[in-house]
Parts: C-alpha cells; structure tokens; sequence
C-alpha cells in the first residue's frame, strides 16, 4: 500500500500594474520638392514602407497638391529610421510628435 500525498503546487504571486504606459506617436512627413519627379516619389514609398500602389500614389499626389504628407506614424525610433532612409532616397522628410 501507497501512502502517497497528493503534490501540492504553488503559484508565484503575481504582481500586475493595471497602468498601461503609452509610448508617444510620431508622424513622419515628406514635404514637397521641386526635383524629385512623382514616380520616384511612388517609388520609395512602396519600397520603404511596403505601400500597394495605390497608396503611395495617393500620399506622393498629396505631397504634390497639399506640400506635405504624413506617410507614417508610430514609435519614435521607427519614425526617425524611416526620416533617414527618405533622406536616403533623396527625400525631404521629417518628424513631428502627434499630440
């Protein structure tokens, strides 16, 4: 005969903040120049940010028509990654902190 005890396990105690810390978003915007011809503006953005075609003309004909663009907006490393690699492509593009 057995006298086995049933094994008794014990959870960790876990500590929860109910806070949740929201990272401040950043918009990356692609100013209008009067050099870099629309299909190459097309261009960079699909291969950038992964555009379909039809975004990124849509956001080079606002750049055009309006000057401006916001084309992306998120964390502040991943917005100031994407300002480089316009500048990159020849693009005037900066960051700005969406409040």
């Amino acid at each position: 005969m057995s006298s086995a005890q049933p094994l008794l396990t014990t959870r960790p105690e876990v500590q929860t903040d109910n806070k949740v810390a929201t990272e401040k978003l950043w918009k990356v915007v692609v100013w209008n120049d009067p050099v870099t011809p629309m299909p190459v503006v097309t261009l960079v953005f699909k291969k950038i940010f992964g555009y379909p075609q039809e975004k990124a003309e849509q956001l080079m004909m606002t750049v055009h028509h309006e000057g401006r663009a916001i084309v992306w907006s998120g964390g502040q490393d991943r917005a100031e990654h994407y300002v480089v690699q316009l500048h990159v492509h020849g693009l005037l593009a900066t960051m700005e902190r969406d409040d």
